[in-house]
C-alpha cells in the first residue's frame, strides 16, 4: 500500500490515549500523520507527558453555548488552511465538529470514532458528515440512525474504546511519589464530573459532586488516602477550598491510568476513567449526575461498576467495601479478566478502516 496523509484531531484526554495508540500504528506501517489539537491545559499537557506532537489549532469554548460557538467558528477558519495546506487522504476525528466541517468542505473523507450517542449536539454536527462511523459493538447501530448516517456506514468493533490503550498497559509505580501516597493504606480515587460538555450543562451544580460523598467518607473514617483528579482549574481551586489537606488534589496532569492501577476504589462522575478502573480489576463506583450511558449501563450489567448518585448511600457502599476490600477486589479483577478476553483491539479495526476509506476514496 501507498503511503497515506492522515490528519488527526485530538480534543480531550480520552483521544489522547485513543489516537495516539492509532498514530503510532500507522506512523509504524509507513503513513503520515498530522496530529492537531486545541488550548485546553488536560490535553496539551497530556500530550506532552505522552511525548505526543500535535500542533496546537484554535481554544476549547468553555462553558457557555456562545463560547463554544465563537472557538468552534474560528478553529473552522485556522483548520481550513491547514487542511488545504497540507492535503490529507483521510482525515479522523472523534467527533470534532471543526475537522468534520472542514474535511467535508475540502472534499477529504472524514472517518468519525464516537462511543457517546448521547452527547447529540457534536453527534449532529459530525455523523452526517462522515464516511465511516467506528463505535463499540455494545452500542447498537440504531442508537446512531437518527444522526443521518445508514447502519452500512457503521463499523462495530468488540471492545470498549479504552482497552485500546488498556490491553498493553504496565503501571508506573512513580505516580505515588509524585503525589506523595503510598501502599500502607487504601486509596481512594474519585474523578470530577464533565461540567463543561455541551450535554451537561445547567445539570450539575457549582461545587464538584464527589466533594459530598468524600465529606461522608471522611465523617466515617480517616483510614485512607483520598485523591482527587479535576479537570479543570476551577474545580481544581474549589476543591483545594473545601477539602484542603484532607485530599491530594492533582494539580498537574498525572499518569492516570498507573494511578487507577493502584488505587483500591475509584469514585466517577464521568466516562473514561471509569471505564479504565472497571477494566483495570479496580472496584469503581459511578455518580454520574445524568442518565445512566450506554457503555456505564454495560459495565453496570457485567457486574464492573456500581451506580449511586446519593452522597450518603454511595458514602456506606464505598465503607463496606473497604471492609472486605481484598474479596471484592479479586472478584472485580477477575470479571475484568474474563470481560476482556472476548475483546479485540479497536486499533486495528479503526485503522484498517481508515485505510480502506482513503484508499477507495482516491
Amino acid at each position: 500500500m501507498t503511503s497515506l496523509r492522515v490528519f488527526v484531531d485530538i480534543l480531550t484526554p480520552k483521544q489522547c490515549m485513543l489516537f495516539s495508540k492509532l498514530s503510532e500504528r500507522l506512523e509504524n506501517e509507513g503513513h503520515q500523520v498530522l496530529k492537531v489539537t486545541r488550548e485546553y491545559r488536560e490535553v496539551v499537557k497530556l500530550l506532552a507527558l505522552k511525548g505526543v506532537d500535535a500542533k496546537v489549532v484554535g481554544k476549547h469554548g468553555g462553558g457557555t453555548l456562545a463560547g463554544k460557538l465563537r472557538a468552534s467558528a474560528g478553529r473552522v477558519l485556522k483548520l481550513a488552511s491547514l487542511v488545504k495546506e497540507w492535503k490529507p487522504d483521510v482525515a479522523v476525528s472523534f467527533s470534532s465538529p471543526e475537522t468534520a466541517r472542514v474535511a467535508f468542505g475540502l472534499g477529504v473523507p472524514h472517518v468519525c470514532v464516537n462511543d457517546s450517542p448521547h452527547a447529540e449536539a457534536v453527534a449532529r454536527l459530525t455523523i452526517p458528515l462522515s464516511k465511516r462511523l467506528l463505535t463499540p459493538k455494545v452500542i447498537p447501530k440504531r442508537a446512531w440512525l437518527s444522526f443521518g448516517i445508514s447502519a452500512d456506514k457503521i463499523i462495530q468493533y468488540d471492545a470498549l474504546d479504552a482497552w485500546a490503550w488498556l490491553r498493553d498497559f504496565e503501571p508506573n509505580e512513580n505516580v505515588l511519589k509524585q503525589l506523595g501516597l503510598d501502599r500502607s493504606k487504601p486509596i481512594i480515587t474519585f474523578r470530577t464530573e464533565e461540567t463543561f460538555a455541551a450535554y451537561l450543562l445547567g445539570k450539575t451544580p457549582k461545587k464538584p459532586l464527589v466533594i459530598p460523598i468524600i465529606e461522608k467518607l471522611l465523617e466515617a473514617s480517616q483510614d485512607f488516602q483520598t485523591v482527587v483528579i479535576p479537570r479543570y482549574e476551577k474545580q481544581a481551586l474549589a476543591l483545594q477550598e473545601i477539602l484542603g489537606k484532607r485530599a491530594v488534589v492533582c494539580e498537574s496532569i498525572i499518569d492516570g491510568q498507573s494511578l487507577l492501577f493502584f488505587s483500591s476504589i475509584f469514585v466517577g462522575a464521568g466516562g473514561t476513567m471509569t471505564a479504565e478502573a472497571a477494566l483495570l480489576g479496580v472496584p469503581t463506583f459511578s455518580c454520574y449526575p445524568d442518565e445512566p450511558f450506554l457503555i456505564e449501563k454495560y459495565l453496570m450489567n457485567k457486574g464492573l461498576v456500581v451506580r449511586e448518585t446519593d452522597p450518603e448511600k454511595a458514602a456506606k457502599k464505598i465503607m463496606r467495601t473497604l471492609s472486605s476490600l481484598e474479596s471484592v477486589k479479586t472478584a472485580q479483577e477477575e470479571k475484568a479478566r474474563r470481560l476482556a478476553q472476548t475483546f479485540e483491539d479497536p486499533i486495528e479495526v479503526i485503522a484498517r478502516t481508515i485505510k480502506d476509506v482513503a484508499c477507495s476514496s482516491r
